[in-house]
């Protein structure tokens, strides 16, 4: 079995080589050829340096430019690489790794989104977190026509060509919930998969999601889509 996950990552110097070992043991474990794709996101400190000397291929941005513009650049590696489908994950070891390959080892078609879905509440997420998701779902419910019930969740399985056809989408965290909304208003399959998630105590928390900013940014692409689409 040959996969590739995509690992967006903006100042991750102290989470990702855990992140990459950790893969690459449950890898190893379960007989899979996992190739790992880390997109620096134009960090300042050495998350390019370590994601590299763990083995990672490693696609750069000159600067910052958000989650949405780091996924697309790994997207474009992956397709390049021969890959026409890849697991997505965040850079701050919430997901552990056998999550990570039991989507990519979904029966789900390959031209579905699977979609993890976590219990923020049972895995002591900040309520910030746990209230802009819960916002999020039902705002996205709404306007898809079916309900979601995690639009927020980095660990997804993605056809890689087709969600590059919906064109460049918002750049930063909006991007994620936009994909879902577009790809059930096309009528896309979409598949959800209950999925364990970790979040380390305070002090070791690192995360750039800005649980108002982000879910009003959401909020806007969500108005913006249901302007200028129509659904399948």
């Amino acid at each position: 079995m040959r996969s590739v996950a995509i690992i967006p990552a903006y100042q991750a110097a102290g989470t990702i080589e855990g992140v990459l070992g950790g893969l690459r043991h449950a890898a190893e474990a379960a007989g899979v050829a996992l190739e790992i794709i880390v997109v620096d996101d134009g960090s300042t400190d050495d998350t390019a340096a370590r994601a590299s000397r763990a083995g990672a291929v490693l696609v750069r941005l000159p600067r910052n430019a958000g989650k949405g513009a780091a996924l697309r650049a790994g997207f474009r590696r992956a397709l390049d690489l021969g890959y026409g489908v890849a697991v997505t994950l965040d850079a701050d070891g919430q997901h552990p790794p056998e999550e990570v390959l039991r989507l990519a080892l979904h029966p789900a078609p390959e031209h579905a989104l699977v979609l993890a879905v976590r219990d923020l509440r049972a895995a002591g997420a900040p309520r910030p977190n746990v209230w802009s998701n819960a916002f999020s779902n039902r705002a996205l419910s709404l306007f898809a026509g079916r309900p979601l019930r995690d639009t927020q969740c980095g660990l997804r399985r993605l056809p890689l060509q087709r969600c590059l056809s919906l064109g460049e989408l918002g750049a930063r965290y909006a991007y994620e919930s936009e994909l879902v909304l577009r790809a059930a208003r096309l009528r896309w399959p979409i598949v959800e998969v209950d999925a364990t998630v970790l979040y380390p105590p305070a002090p070791l928390r690192v995360s750039h999601f800005h649980s108002v900013r982000d879910p009003a940014r959401i909020v806007a692409r969500v108005l913006y889509v249901i302007a200028t689409t129509s659904r399948a």
